[in-house]
């Protein structure tokens, strides 16, 4: 059975670059901008600003971990080591919910970008579509997946430098000041998910420890130099878009009422209009930003789901990899028929917010086994180790717990559905999960 149960070693530290910055990017491109009509630019930029630190914080610690677990099952498996059972299970719940939510709002923005490029083209069919080709191509290995991953990746970034190339120089403050708080200072709050989107799902990486082919220097390797790289685009493509004609130039579009899903080709037609060849480059290679993020993500909820079913805790079919491919076949097919049943209902925003639900419950629970395993494992080697301890893992957790806190308050209703959805999972756990199961040790299954 071990044969059915692993996973091939094949990625460096160029190829997790690659997957941590592909994870995030479509981040860059559609998402970010729905926070504007609630925080305006000051207040996303004062959400965005306290959400990178905690990223940068959190990525540091989190780096740790992965180093000392290279396990498939991520946020899983520490929590599951360092607090027991229920606070791992519900920490995998979280990461499971984040990577399999993510990728529907990111397949609605593909549908939106292709019908820019072709007009009349069914947005709907194509991020089905664009479903079942990616989630062929993640069965079909790896290596490629990894691959193509870091060819569009490397695409994505690099039309990101053009878009910002021509938009920077047509920054007017006065532009970027336009009505820059439509709801106050409280508009930070409701602002949040839509900041984290920048950055939400870089801790993917760790998803893919096991197939790394040297995870103690690799990972680290990885998540910083990811970290690094998004940071700079972020800042870059939020004050490059905005300051060209304001905040309500790049959430609706002309004559419309509804936010739009392609915010950076709002912007660059105000500056070239929308039959230049750059305005076409973009759309056209800004579909490569998003096809980096939901075909990275779709491959990291397989391992999500697969360590589920590795350790017992989901059916056991849902743990096995294809014999001679090593992929997870049957986790990424479940993952995708969840994600296209979110996709029909046609609410990107609100199914972002679910993913970031999942996102902070996984940060928060994250941290706490980082301090856990500190005290109650000091000698387990960590060939990473974050600095600046305890400030660090300490401010990942203080700022992931105040996001976390906001996100509930501004959305009762989304959290009700997030909580029904951890309820279920634990009844699940306790009734219909062996007790010889819960109390064993995810380490010990592989």
């Amino acid at each position: 059975m071990q044969e059915t149960h692993s996973l091939k070693k094949t990625l460096g530290p160029w190829m997790l670059w690659g997957l941590g910055v592909g994870y995030v990017i479509s981040g860059m491109y559609f998402g970010w901008n729905l926070g504007l009509p609630e925080g305006g630019p000051y207040g996303l930029l004062v959400a965005t600003l306290m959400v990178t630190l905690m990223y940068v914080t959190f990525v540091l610690s989190y780096a740790e971990l992965s180093c000392a677990f290279p396990r498939a099952g991520g946020a899983f498996v520490y929590a599951h080591h360092a607090l027991g059972p229920s606070m791992g299970l519900i920490a995998g719940i979280g990461q499971w919910v984040e990577f399999v939510f993510a990728p529907p709002a990111i397949a609605a923005a593909i549908g939106a970008y292709f019908s820019l490029f072709i007009p009349g083209s069914s947005p709907t069919l194509i991020a089905v579509i664009a479903y079942l080709l990616f989630t062929g191509l993640n069965i079909y290995g790896v290596k490629h997946s990894a691959i193509f991953e870091l060819v569009i990746t490397v695409l994505a970034v690099a039309e990101l430098l053009l878009f910002v190339g021509i938009a920077l120089p047509h920054f007017e403050w006065s532009a970027f000041t336009q009505n820059p708080l439509p709801n106050g200072w409280m508009g930070v709050f409701p602002a949040i998910p839509y900041a984290i989107w920048f950055y939400l799902a870089i801790e993917g990486v760790a998803n893919v420890a096991e197939e790394a082919k040297n995870p103690q220097r690799d990972l680290a390797l990885g998540f910083g130099s990811a970290m690094g790289t998004l940071v700079v685009l972020a800042i870059l493509v939020f004050f490059s878009s905005i300051g060209v004609r304001g905040w309500e130039a790049i959430v609706y579009p002309a004559g419309s009422t509804q936010a739009s899903d392609s915010p950076l080709p709002l912007a660059i037609a105000h500056i070239v209009g929308n039959t230049h060849v750059f305005y076409h480059l973009l759309v056209a290679i800004g579909l490569f930003g998003l096809v980096a993020s939901f075909h990275g993500i779709i491959l990291v909820a397989g391992r999500a789901t697969l360590e589920f079913g590795r350790v017992g805790y989901a059916p056991k079919f849902l743990g096995r990899t294809l014999p001679k491919r090593k992929t997870p076949a049957a986790a990424l097919l479940l993952n995708t028929v969840v994600g296209i049943v979110a996709l029909m209902t046609g609410k990107t925003g609100q199914i972002i917010t679910i993913a970031v639900f999942g996102a902070l419950t996984l940060y928060v629970i994250s941290m706490l086994a980082f301090f856990k395993l500190r005290k109650k494992e000091p000698k387990r080697p960590r060939p990473f180790k974050a600095p600046l301890y305890p400030w660090v893992p300490g401010t990942a957790l203080v700022l992931a717990l105040i996001c976390l806190g906001a996100l509930i308050y501004y959305n009762p209703q989304l959290a009700l559905i997030y909580a029904a959805i951890v309820g279920g999972g634990l009844a699940w756990f306790y009734v219909i999960v062996p007790q010889a199961v819960r109390n064993r040790s995810v380490l010990e299954s592989q």
